[in-house]
């Protein structure tokens, strides 16, 4: 199944355009991948330029392929990344924090990604994570930085609270490769250059190729070269409620993380941002939330 990416502003303050995969109208989570965001390239200077806000429940997965980015927390963090190396910031029960384009960013261009929690430690204290060295090998006409979980025999060390992989992946010009999958996990392949087929499915540019559990290796093609996001986990048995930069259980669990945040509760703390603002939670929609899990898209 190919997930095409949808058009959103990163922000009104830079209306950097971003292209948004996951979540997907069926598909909701990939392991437990939940959001997919994909920007640049681009030469705008203030690409990346996030004030102040809030995150509950979820992990932010910071991944660069050119530029570099501050980030600071309520945590009291302050860390630039650059890229090769991973931002990963648990929010747990509430953190907070803003996202600035360094002067050396010439060029802007990378991905946003985020984990669901599950239910055991989506309230735990929030944590911040740097990781400057990541494993980073070849197998045959792969180049491979490895961020998240393990493949081909790796491991990263990044902090991880289920069964998950994420790695970046250069495929060379003219190759065919396999990669190979966990039967029980499922995987999703994010086309971020190039041309790309998988399994002979032709994969749109900054598209997402959806692979269900079951399967046990991948088959990789390109003409020109690619460079892809692989990521892969097992499936979420838990549905979720996703809103704004929320993820609950429930209806009120939201409403509850809309008020702590906007009426300034001292369980986020506020810090002295990269980005002067703060960004206010916006209103509830006039509709119930109601927890969603993946569902079987209808036959065409």
């Amino acid at each position: 199944m190919i997930l095409s990416p949808r058009s959103v502003k990163l922000t009104t303050r830079s209306g950097t355009e971003i292209s948004r995969t996951l979540p997907h109208r069926y598909i909701r989570t990939i392991g437990a991948w939940c959001f997919v965001d994909h920007f640049g390239p681009t030469t705008q200077s203030d690409a990346m330029s996030i004030a102040t806000h809030p995150h509950t429940g979820l992990q932010t997965v910071s991944w660069l392929f050119a530029g570099e980015v501050e980030h600071r927390d309520s945590l009291g963090s302050v860390q630039i990344i650059k890229p090769g190396e991973l931002n990963l910031m648990t929010a747990g029960r509430g953190v907070a924090h803003s996202e600035l384009s360094t002067e050396n960013s010439t060029v802007a261009h990378g991905v946003q990604l985020w984990t669901v929690l599950p239910d055991r430690d989506r309230n735990s204290a929030p944590l911040f994570d740097h990781y400057g060295e990541l494993p980073e090998f070849q197998r045959g006409d792969l180049k491979i930085r490895l961020f998240i979980g393990e493949l081909f025999g790796e491991r990263s060390p990044a902090r991880i609270f289920s069964e998950l992989l994420g790695a970046e992946i250069y495929i060379s010009p003219g190759a065919t490769a396999e990669i190979p999958l966990k039967t029980g996990n499922e995987y999703g392949t994010l086309l971020v250059e190039g041309d790309l087929s998988v399994d002979t499915a032709e994969v749109p540019l900054k598209s997402l190729h959806y692979s269900p559990a079951g399967k046990s290796s991948l088959q990789l093609s390109t003409k020109n070269g690619a460079r892809i996001i692989f990521l892969g986990g097992e499936p979420f048995p838990e549905e979720i409620v996703m809103w704004w930069n929320f993820i609950g259980r429930s209806h009120e669990e939201i409403e509850e993380m809309r008020t702590r945040w906007n009426n300034e509760d001292p369980s986020i703390p506020t810090f002295q941002a990269a980005v002067e603002g703060r960004i206010p939670a916006p209103e509830m929609p006039n509709l119930r939330l109601h927890p969603r899990g993946n569902v079987t898209p209808p036959l065409i």
